[in-house]
């Protein structure tokens, strides 16, 4: 199943530089990871804004709540989900 997944990122001012460090560490790895797996296969950044569009490819919307409560900045996220379906125009379909 593919879902458009857009996620806008609000970190505290006041945090710490040393915990956003480790933060973005930690999401940067586990993103990476999701990636290699072939669950997070497109990523791209929305220009101007700290916010990304990705395209997900997992087995149930179980599994993708799973994984996205499962990013370490999900905290300080606002996500929308958009499930996707095949066009029946599409050639490569």
């Amino acid at each position: 199943m593919l879902f458009q997944v857009r996620m806008d990122v609000h970190l505290p001012h006041d945090l710490d530089p040393e915990a956003r460090t480790e933060l973005l560490a930690r999401e940067k790895a586990y993103s990476q990871d999701l990636q290699r797996a072939g669950k997070w296969p497109h990523i791209w950044r929305i220009a101007g804004e700290y916010a990304n569009i990705s395209i997900f490819d997992v087995d149930s919307n179980d599994e993708l709540h799973t994984l996205l409560s499962g990013l370490p900045l999900f905290p300080h996220m606002s996500i929308h989900v958009t499930p996707l379906a095949t066009h029946p125009s599409d050639i490569n379909a």
